[in-house]
């Protein structure tokens, strides 16, 4: 959906734990108090040992094992820069690469550093980034990459001693395939929750078409030359848009895993007020913190956001050139990237459906919908993972309704609201509906469109996921 129209610091590293040497044979041969000595020692080498095997397998084992980053992709080595602490990486921000930018195709962003603010819904103690190079049509080369947290009186200036270089299997070069991505060294970076993260990124030469995110609702910032490691932000002018990041992950002791919401334009929060971080998926992350620290037995998930606006079930946009990828894949086409992709997920969410609606030239068939969500559901559940459902909620007022078209989203609502679709329903339509009228959204949650909420209306959406639905993992088939 369009709105209105369709729905300076080096990276720090941990040094390594230091081998326990072995316990010399003279000593199994000591008097009592020696071999008590001995015995001690061998016990703490023995909880070293455990203690480093544990280190490193959380460090390994942080849920993108069969993340696809594209003919050269590569990924972090296992335990590079991990915190020493416990916890897991969890995703604590994520875009979907929508498109390729118009008017970067001859040269991309050559010669200019892109600073990009992204928020995070979780804290953290180390972070790592991705690259994506989806709509390029040759490989990109960044020569240099940074990250930090904003400074408090916002714009692109960096807060004191935060700034840290970016690596990618340790060189500070890398090569972002054409079609692929690439997953950054960790770096040591205390990130607290709410803050918000500076990712930039330079590239000298031309690269093609610019992977970005355009309807981000967050003031992100471009600079000519390289000035990724310019804390003051004065040579920065600001721009709408996320571009080559798609995600930013944290170890964190905050969270166990994430939950990944896939949408449209609702989801991707357009119409929300712009730097505010009032989507309603921002609203879910503040429940879900909220509930843990008041004790409730609740999943510890962050929340990442994979809408697109005007993005469908089952059809994408128009291909790209020279046998690019479609802009605005479908979610079928995308649920393996962006959902199944996303590190450490726990659970999914899903909200799709009513740009199949509007944006069918002739009347959508609803159960070729259904079909298409249901296969969402197939696929979440082949990696265990459950799904929560939205019911599509009202667009009447907007000039693409019709009856024909209020009957075909009372059919589809129908069978979600009657579990023949996923694991668990949010009734985002029951929630936001006007009582008296319920073809409309209610007034006060209305942006005015009669299609996209207000502000209040995406808190009211958030309020209706019952956090207790995040919980387990798909139903056993029978």
């Amino acid at each position: 959906m369009t709105h209105g129209h369709d729905a300076g610091a080096g990276a720090t590293r941990v040094p390594p734990v230091p081998p326990v040497p072995p316990i010399p044979p003279t000593q199994r041969s000591e008097p009592r108090p020696g071999r008590q000595r001995a015995l001690l020692a061998a016990v703490l080498a023995a909880v070293v040992a455990l203690s480093v095997a544990i280190y490193v397998g959380v460090a390994a084992d942080d849920g993108t094992r069969g993340r696809a980053s594209g003919p050269a992709g590569r990924q972090a080595p296992p335990g590079a820069a991990a915190p020493a602490s416990t916890g897991a990486w969890v995703g604590a921000w994520s875009a979907s690469p929508a498109a390729a930018e118009p008017g970067t195709a001859a040269k991309g962003l050559a010669g200019r550093s892109v600073r990009n603010v992204v928020h995070a819904g979780v804290g953290g103690t180390s972070a790592r980034v991705t690259l994506s190079n989806l709509y390029g049509t040759t490989p990109l080369t960044i020569t240099h990459a940074t990250l930090a947290l904003a400074d408090s009186g916002g714009g692109a200036a960096v807060a004191d001693g935060t700034l840290r270089r970016l690596t990618f299997s340790g060189a500070a070069r890398v090569v972002v395939p054409a079609g692929g991505q690439v997953l950054s060294d960790a770096v040591r970076l205390r990130v607290p929750y709410g803050s918000d993260v500076l990712v930039t990124t330079y590239s000298p030469s031309p690269s093609g078409p610019v992977t970005y995110h355009p309807h981000a609702r967050q003031t992100s910032y471009l600079a000519t030359g390289d000035r990724t490691e310019d804390t003051t932000g004065a040579g920065y002018t600001p721009t709408p848009y996320w571009r080559y990041l798609s995600a930013l992950d944290l170890f964190s002791n905050e969270a166990e895993g994430t939950v990944v919401v896939l949408g449209d334009s609702i989801t991707d929060g357009a119409t929300s007020t712009p730097d505010t971080n009032r989507r309603w998926t921002d609203v879910l992350a503040a429940r879900l913190r909220t509930a843990v620290e008041q004790g409730r037995d609740v999943p510890r998930y962050s929340v990442v956001n994979q809408g697109i606006s005007g993005n469908r079930v089952l059809t994408g946009g128009q291909a790209g050139g020279r046998g690019g990828p479609a802009d605005n894949p479908s979610g079928l086409d995308r649920f393996d990237r962006d959902v199944l992709g996303r590190t450490n997920v726990r659970a999914v969410v899903i909200d799709l459906g009513v740009n199949d609606i509007l944006r069918s030239s002739a009347l959508a068939d609803p159960d070729a919908i259904l079909d298409g969500l249901r296969a969402l559901v197939a696929r979440a559940h082949a990696r265990g993972l459950k799904v929560t459902g939205a019911t599509l909620m009202p667009f009447g007022g907007h000039r693409g309704y019709s009856d024909a078209r209020e009957a075909i989203r009372q059919r589809i609502n129908a069978e979600i609201r009657a579990g023949r679709v996923f694991d668990a329903v949010a009734d985002f339509d029951k929630a936001l509906r006007d009582p008296y009228d319920p073809r409309r959204l209610r007034a006060d949650y209305d942006c005015g469109d009669h299609l996209h909420p207000s502000d209040q209306g995406y808190a009211r959406m958030a309020q209706a996921v019952d956090l207790d639905d995040l919980k387990g993992a798909a139903p056993a088939r029978l």
